[in-house]
């Protein structure tokens, strides 16, 4: 099983601290912050400080978002630039890069053309500051960037430079239904799970997602099994947006109920395979 991160959306009611210290708990490999809690990205530390705090847990920081609407004209680059600045100050292997989402559809040649003129923009900063922007491609109908196959295609068109790769999140992937998986271009997963089974896909939204589990609609275990056959060993991280997760009393029986979850159903599955081989 690949090592385990935690992105703060999943515990945003705590601060921190509280994330690292439960992290370290759980025995994760690091920790994912965010800009978009409505309260500083370290709590009111210095991001040297939360690096040097993660760092004496065992912890890495894997990412911190967000460069929110980046393939967008009107980003703002010196937010951007500061952001990958403090990234770079607390240690982050990378800063997490979100499309535009938008009322209407739009046409994947324009979803191209923004895409290759926004990592242009974003590129130098980016290896200034020895950072990676972690694109992540969002299976929402109205997003202006949905498939993991565009970002793969663009970067290739300009070199595949080192400072680009992708997050494969198992939610977004499934909203996007005929992605491709694009394993040796991960770099993070994010993992979440769906066990409400009314809505259809096309209506499945941030509030559905729990902790992965046996009810999961969302195939994320499979999904995790798929890029690793692939190549992929990087972190697996808990992003989960339900209020019912927000809520919890004690987030580290839930995690690790998950992690138990996700550990033997791939450990199940190889079992499988090893019997059938052996036929």
């Amino acid at each position: 099983m690949q090592p385990i991160g935690i992105n703060h959306m999943t515990t945003p009611n705590r601060s921190v601290d509280a994330l690292l210290d439960l992290a370290a708990r759980l025995g994760a490999f690091g920790v994912e912050l965010r800009n978009d809690l409505g309260r500083d990205i370290f709590g009111g530390h210095s991001p040297q400080d939360v690096g040097q705090q993660a760092s004496e847990r065992g912890l890495k920081i894997l990412a911190v978002a967000e460069i929110k609407a980046f393939n967008s004209p009107d980003v703002d680059m010196q937010k951007a630039k500061a952001l990958i600045r403090q990234a770079q100050a607390c240690g982050a292997l990378g800063v997490a890069l979100i499309p535009a989402v938008l009322t209407h559809e739009t046409a994947r040649d324009v979803q191209r053309e923004m895409l290759r003129t926004s990592l242009t923009r974003l590129r130098p900063l980016l290896e200034e500051h020895q950072q990676v922007g972690l694109i992540e491609p969002i299976g929402f109908g109205t997003s202006t960037l949905r498939f993991k196959q565009d970002v793969a295609d663009v970067l290739h068109a300009i070199g595949r430079p080192a400072c680009f790769g992708i997050i494969h999140d198992t939610f977004h992937h499934c909203l996007a239904e005929s992605d491709t998986l694009q394993a040796d271009l991960t770099m993070l997963m994010h993992i979440s799970g769906v066990d409400d089974p009314a809505p259809q896909v096309d209506e499945l939204e941030d509030k559905h997602r729990v902790l992965v589990g046996p009810r999961d609609r969302l195939g994320s275990v499979a999904q995790i099994k798929a890029l690793a056959d692939n190549g992929y060993d990087g972190p697996i991280s808990f992003e989960a947006f339900a209020p019912d997760i927000h809520n919890l009393t004690d987030p580290s029986a839930a995690l690790a109920g998950s992690i138990d979850h996700i550990a033997h159903s791939l450990a199940e599955n190889a079992g499988r395979v090893r019997a059938t081989e052996t036929l």
